[in-house]
This record gives structure tokens, sequence and C-alpha cells, in this order.
């Protein structure tokens, strides 16, 4: 596998806040480095629904020395404000090209879900309540998927018009994309649960014949576990970041939606079993969802420890806001398992990535 990946937040738009505030540049630029140097990632996909932030942390990314995959994930924004959004971040993509960066661009993520006028339902929540109920998904799947690949091919032109690197989405499988613009073949459902689990490598091996059909690389954009026991089954909780969560009106969590158990292992656990997985079946990138999310902060108290919603591989301190309760290397987080495991796994595939150059 050439990407050992990870996916980073940098903030989702919801309710007129996001899921990172505040952002903070020289954290960002400190994140990359541990992300290159501890994590042994070669990669990292940088998402968020701002591109000022975006812009930011590809550059902090380049820096780092990591491959930068720039992926806008929105919320609510019409299809001419993200096509507007695409070409500022295929120009800054192009500029850290000629500063010899290695850069993606995805020409957005989940857009059935994210972006209105393609799936029927004004709302998010309207558009994910009809996505769950099959019978009536299923008479509009065709004309959905005109929409979508019809956005797209204007997608693709923007960004050529401002970028020459290599192109991608980050997909569904229902949205039925049509890969022939592409230069990479990338799907966010990499998850294995309960109900895929028997099917899960034997999907991976079709979706890796896919881009090999079409002799593209394959890309998981997005994989993961929550971190509480059971989260690896998937449940309906588990595969929502923070669905286990009651939100307030400012978007920020209140309380648990029930009993749960933290279970730092089982995170870590999952990671391994699902990246040895992709590993047998040649999947070309991963990206472990995901490297840290600031709204769910981990608590002693159970009932307040939001973090065990969360997919990110650090749990983020309560309290934060002095150099004595600061935690891993000064930093506003302390690893979980999970990072441990994935800088092992990681940094075995880049002692041994660097041996077969050698010889």
């Amino acid at each position: 596998m050439r990407g050992n990946g990870i996916t980073y937040d940098t903030g989702f738009p919801s309710r007129g806040t996001t899921t990172r505030e505040p952002f903070e540049p020289e954290v960002v630029q400190r994140e990359m480095r541990t992300i290159h140097d501890e994590l042994h990632c070669n990669v990292v996909r940088i998402t968020g629904g701002y591109s000022d932030r975006l812009k930011l942390a590809a550059t902090h990314a380049a820096r780092a020395g990591l491959e930068v995959w720039i992926s806008p994930f929105t919320n609510g924004l019409t299809q001419e404000q993200l096509l507007d959004l695409l070409a500022d971040c295929a120009g800054h993509g192009e500029q850290l090209r000629k500063n010899s960066a290695e850069v993606v661009l995805l020409t957005g993520s989940e857009l059935s879900l994210f972006v209105p006028g393609f799936l029927p339902g004004d709302t998010l929540e309207q558009r994910l309540a009809l996505m769950i109920n099959p019978v009536r998904i299923r008479p509009i799947i065709s004309e959905v998927r005109a929409r979508i690949n019809d956005f797209l091919r204007r997608a693709v032109e923007v960004s050529r018009a401002r970028f020459g690197g290599r192109l991608s989405y980050a997909s569904l499988p229902f949205e039925g994309i049509d890969w022939t613009p592409f230069d990479i073949i990338s799907t966010d459902a990499g998850y294995r649960t309960k109900a895929t689990a028997a099917h899960f490598q034997e999907n991976i091996r079709a979706f890796v014949a896919q881009g090999r059909a079409q002799q593209k690389p394959v890309a998981i954009t997005e994989f993961g576990c929550t971190t509480h026991r059971g989260a690896a089954e998937g449940g309906s909780d588990s595969l929502v970041e923070g669905a286990m969560v009651v939100w307030g009106e400012d978007a920020r969590p209140v309380r648990l939606n029930g009993d749960y158990i933290r279970d730092e292992e089982e995170q870590s656990r999952y990671l391994r079993e699902v990246l040895e997985i992709f590993e047998t079946e040649a999947v070309d990138y991963a990206f472990v969802n995901t490297f840290v999310r600031y709204d769910l902060t981990h608590s002693s108290n159970p009932s307040q420890d939001f973090d065990i919603a969360s997919f990110g591989i650090v749990k983020v301190l309560e309290q934060r806001d002095g150099a004595q309760r600061l935690g891993y290397r000064g930093m506003p987080w302390e690893p979980k398992i999970a990072f441990r495991t994935l800088a092992n796994i990681y940094g075995l595939r880049h002692a041994s990535s660097e041996t077969e150059t050698a010889l």
C-alpha cells in the first residue's frame, strides 16, 4: 500500500460553528509534524468546509513532507458556491505542486448528502432520513446519479483549469460515479460492520478490481472506529461520529444518549484488522478517520466523556487553558492506544519501504 494515511479535520460547518474551534495555525503545524514524524503517515486527507483553513493545513502538511489530499467536505453550500471553493483550492494546490509537493485534489465529499439539489430534502436531516429508507430512495437512484455526475464533470473542468495534479472524489457507493474524468477511484465507505463483515474483504477486492480495470489507483478515503465497547460492530450510532451525543442548539455536546463503556483497545484492534485486509487486497491508499475531533472532549466522568463518540486517535483534554494542563508534548490532547497501534503499523511499512529502496 503506497499511501499510509489519515484524515485531518479543519472544521465541518454546522449551525453557525464548526467541529474545530478555535482553529489555531500553530497547532495545525505541530500536528502535521506529528502525523509525519510520529505516526509515520506519508499522506494526509485534509477535510473541512472553509478554503482558508484547507489551504493553511495543506501548506503545513506539504512542509512536513506529506503527500497532500485537499478534500473539501462542506455542508449546505450551493453547487455554485462549492465550485468557487474548489477553484480556490485548486489554485492553491497548484502553487504547492510548483514547490515540489505531491498534491491530490478531491472535487467534494459525499455530495448527495451534504450539498442540496442531488437528493430530495432541503436539510441534511431530511436527506439522511431518506438514505435509510430503501423504498423511497430506490426509484430515484438513477436520477440522483445523473445529477451528481453532471455536477462532477463541471467540478473537474473548474479544477483542471487551475490544477495540474491528480483528481478524485470521496464517494458513497450508491452515487454511481463515472470515474472516467478522474485519476483515482475513491470511496468513504471503508467501514467494516457486523452487517457487512461476512463480505467485507470480498467487497474491497471488487472495489480494487474496479480500479485495476480502469488502470487507476484506488483509495479508501475514510474508515475507522469510535472508542467504546461494541463500536467495531458498527451499529447505527457507531457509524456516524457524534451520533451517541445529544447536541445543543449551539452545536455543542450536552450529554451522551445512553450508557457506554470506554474501550480504546477495541478501536485499536479494529484499525489493525481492517488495515490488514486493505494490505492483503492491495488497496493503494487508506485514510484512517480521523486524527482528532476537537468538539468531542475526553472526561474522566463517563457521562461526559464525549470522546467515546469520536473516531479520533487522540483524545482532546477537557481543560486546556494553561501549560500545566496541556497533554502530550504540550498539545491539547493525548494519544489513545490507536495512535500507538497506527504508528507501529505505519512505522514498519515505512522501514520496509526504505529497505526495498536501498536494495
